[in-house]
């Protein structure tokens, strides 16, 4: 990865944990997914006028050239952009990543509804203000608020597409503006897809700049590096590549970065660095015990609750199912730093008890979903100890076993502390053996790190210095 985008990665994520990040997608985002960008959608527009749209630059003018030349009758641009869009075709991967994100907010300029669904397929609440009277309603419980700004396909005749759309934007509009000017200094935007050729955006920012000249909010934007196209002039490509140049310092002026790549797919993957990163900031702790690992109960509670301690105050947040013999443990340890920082229960904790007195088949399908989403939420998962009683006999924990399957399955990065026994020592010695298919994360490292956590130290809280250092490693990214 570029060093100019790994340092992107490190600004966007900590805006992540803040609340502070947001999105502003352009044309450039849904093409991929099969939609087409402006130029092809008013081609047929351009046609009918005897224009060739490969030689216009005013692509909003040529659609009012249009209306213009029917009469102010709209019809046709309507009908172009629902034929264009209407279809509810699936998002693309880089959707996908986004919507694991918690960016509360999405700013856009697209009619399709590739970013609401992406959304809503990751489970999440989606507030969608396409129209000025939406801007004063707020849904409840609302994960997300996507701003369409100039529309949405479901209601073509408000599309803003014409000149004269822009030009009574506004008026008629203004309220986005007055929106999207708050939110471009509060928070930090990441502009995908987009070209920066919007004069409502143009405007928008040159307000901020000029009200905030010296303390303007850093934002992102990312821009393919200009290659030849085939048949170009070494004239014609010199003289685009010179214009990308100016267009990016040019940007500078509002506070704007743009992060260059060679190819889209290096968008994709540091997107997915993004999602891994901040999912590690969640770590689950499978553990349960019916023994205590040979140690007298004593030094394990005083372990367990050093571990919860030791998380929250590094800014961790923990999943847990309160496994047996161990859960309360690693609860008091985090609540106990909790009320001695700044951070809220639910920013600490994620907490899903397994209700033990459920008994036969509907127990075994909820444990399995219990498990399933709570190791959604997490990118790294510890696994301690695992062992249990059955009939007065000690045996291993199944369930941890089946809890390690997910989390890999799930591409959960995994640390099982070999030292603490049950469960633990036997995934330990696979890992240990098989690193570099069960834990590749660790780096080449790994056979050391799982190694050093399968001794078995005089107390269990020795595991804890070794355990927070494999943990940093896997939160730091990759190398």
């Amino acid at each position: 990865m570029k060093q100019h985008i790994r340092a992107f990665v490190d600004d966007y994520l900590g805006e992540l944990v803040e609340g502070s990040a947001a999105i502003f997608a352009g044309a450039g985002l849904s093409v991929p997914a099969g939609y087409v960008d402006w130029r092809e959608l008013i081609r047929p527009l351009s046609e009918e006028l005897g224009l060739n749209i490969q030689l216009e630059n005013d692509l909003v003018a040529v659609a009012q050239f249009h209306v213009n030349a029917s009469g102010a009758n709209r019809h046709k641009l309507h009908k172009a952009v629902i034929e264009a869009i209407a279809a509810d075709n699936p998002p693309t991967a880089n959707h996908k990543l986004l919507a694991k994100l918690p960016i509360q907010t999405w700013w856009t300029t697209n009619y399709d509804r590739l970013i609401e669904n992406s959304l809503r397929a990751a489970g999440k609440i989606v507030d969608v203000k396409s129209a000025v009277p939406q801007l004063a309603t707020t849904r409840p419980r609302r994960d997300a608020t996507v701003y369409k700004m100039h529309g949405d396909v479901d209601r073509p005749d408000e599309a803003v597409a014409t000149r004269d759309d822009f030009e009574r934007y506004p008026k008629e509009r203004g309220a986005f503006i007055t929106a999207l000017a708050g939110d471009l200094v509060s928070k930090t935007f990441l502009f995908l897809g987009f070209s920066f050729t919007d004069p409502n955006l143009d405007h928008v920012l040159t307000r901020v700049r000029l009200t905030f000249a010296n303390n303007q909010r850093r934002h992102y934007a990312v821009f393919r590096t200009r290659t030849r196209l085939a048949g170009e002039s070494d004239a014609d490509f010199e003289h685009y590549r010179l214009r990308q140049t100016l267009v990016i310092e040019d940007l500078r002026r509002f506070g704007v970065r743009v992060l260059t790549v060679d190819h889209y797919a290096e968008i994709t993957e540091f997107l997915q660095e993004l999602v891994d990163r901040y999912k590690r900031r969640t770590v689950f702790v499978a553990a349960s015990t019916a023994d205590f690992g040979g140690w007298e109960q004593e030094e394990v509670n005083e372990f367990i609750q050093t571990l919860g301690r030791s998380l929250v105050s590094r800014g961790t947040r923990i999943a847990s199912g309160l496994g047996a013999g161990i859960g309360d443990s690693l609860l008091s340890g985090a609540l106990r730093e909790v009320l001695q920082s700044n951070r809220t229960v639910d920013e600490a904790l994620i907490l899903r008890p397994f209700p033990r007195a459920m008994d036969g088949e509907d127990s075994a399908v909820l444990w399995e979903t219990y498990r399933q989403e709570i190791i959604s939420h997490a990118g790294i998962a510890v696994f301690l100890f695992g062992t249990k009683e059955v009939d007065g006999e000690l045996r291993l924990a199944d369930g941890m076993f089946r809890e390690f399957e997910i989390a890999r399955d799930q591409g959960v990065a995994v640390i099982p502390v070999g030292g603490t026994g049950g469960m633990a020592e036997v995934l330990a010695i696979d890992a240990r053996d098989n690193w570099q298919a069960i834990v590749p994360e660790l780096g080449d490292d790994a056979p050391g790190i799982i190694a050093g956590l399968m001794n078995r130290p005089e107390k269990p809280v020795e595991l804890i210095e070794p355990m927070l250092q494999a943990i940093q490693i896997l939160q730091g990214g990759k190398k």
